[in-house]
């Protein structure tokens, strides 16, 4: 990776730090208290120490701003039409416009530092930052809908940076990784089209892997290709190309699908994992190395019975739009 002309290795993530209530901006609030700054980032282990390199640390830090804008176009449905019971709910909208053209105004790539509260006493780790930068983590984040992910990079001089980048977590309290607002409004273009009521079903069923389309894909997938799990009941018809951005036909299109485990399925619905035309297995590299292997996957990996004919159009779109990278 070039970031400001040097080159940089990636050595290791940290998946997911939870944007929390206790940190996000006063505006952006569930509850009332005013919460603090500091950004609880995981147990006080030798996995986390090691990723900063020890206690007391001081770490450079960066955020781009063409992923800041990815995020809050992520946000914009629960900005403009809220689901959860924010404090100042009312305002969001304004407040989307507002933060939108903050972020236009950036330079492509913002450096800020963040260091380690290692004052405070207990078995967490802390981090916090004068930094407006920072702060700009607070104010575009809404609670327990978003998360914050850290790559640790390397220079061939050994100078260390992280890379921090920002990403919506609907399926927590959504149950998907869509917005709810995203899928109310694809059903009703469904509803106004021209199909007949059988039809307008099959394209909605098709939404949580059922009815023809389900059907129509376990004829041509029978298993997991990465799993190799052949339960039915243990397998879930996943779109390549979500449903939501596909058209009539596309959605209840077979070769827009595969069968996946669970597991599987989510970090591919989520952009964790992706394939390329030769079947090479792609992992995000926000993944931590220690959860790839945990999870027994391996990088690059040719999945030899993944089925890519009809399909390397809605896979061009996955790695393209949903992959990440």
């Amino acid at each position: 990776m070039n970031i400001d002309g040097k080159e940089y290795q990636r050595l290791d993530s940290i998946d997911k730090i939870t944007i929390a209530d206790s940190f996000v901006a006063p505006s952006n609030k569930l509850g009332s208290a005013n919460g603090e700054a500091k950004l609880y980032i995981g147990q006080d282990n030798q996995t986390v120490r090691n990723f900063f390199n020890g206690r007391g640390f001081n770490a450079r830090c960066f955020l781009l701003k063409q992923d800041l804008l990815l995020f809050l176009d992520a946000l914009k449905p629960e900005y403009l039409a809220p689901k959860l019971d924010y404090r100042l709910k009312s305002k969001l909208p304004e407040y989307y416009k507002e933060r939108l053209k903050q972020l236009h105004d950036l330079p492509e790539i913002v450096w800020f530092e963040i260091d380690d509260q290692n004052q405070i006493e207990g078995p967490r780790i802390y981090i916090n930052s004068a930094s407006k930068y920072y702060k700009l983590i607070r104010t575009l984040s809404l609670p327990n809908v978003c998360h914050l992910s850290m790559m640790k990079l390397v220079a061939a001089d050994k100078s260390v940076i992280y890379y921090l980048r920002l990403f919506t977590n609907y399926m927590d309290i959504f149950g998907s990784t869509l917005h709810p607002n995203e899928i109310e409004s694809a059903i009703e273009e469904v509803e106004s089209q021209d199909l007949t009521q059988a039809e307008k079903l099959q394209v909605i069923k098709a939404r949580i892997g059922q009815g023809k389309y389900r059907s129509n894909l376990l004829r041509e997938c029978q298993f997991c290709p990465v799993t190799l799990i052949d339960d039915e009941k243990l397998l879930i018809a996943s779109h390549i190309k979500p449903w939501t951005k596909s058209s009539t036909k596309e959605k209840f299109d077979s070769k827009n699908g595969f069968m996946l485990s669970p597991t599987i399925d989510y970090m591919f619905d989520s952009g964790l994992i992706t394939f390329a035309d030769d079947k090479r297995i792609l992992i995000s590299p926000w993944i931590s190395a220690s959860n790839v292997e945990k999870l027994n996957l391996t990088p690059n990996l040719v999945i030899d019975l993944l089925p890519i004919a009809g399909r390397e159009n809605y896979l061009k779109y996955h790695r393209d739009n949903i992959f990440k990278q």
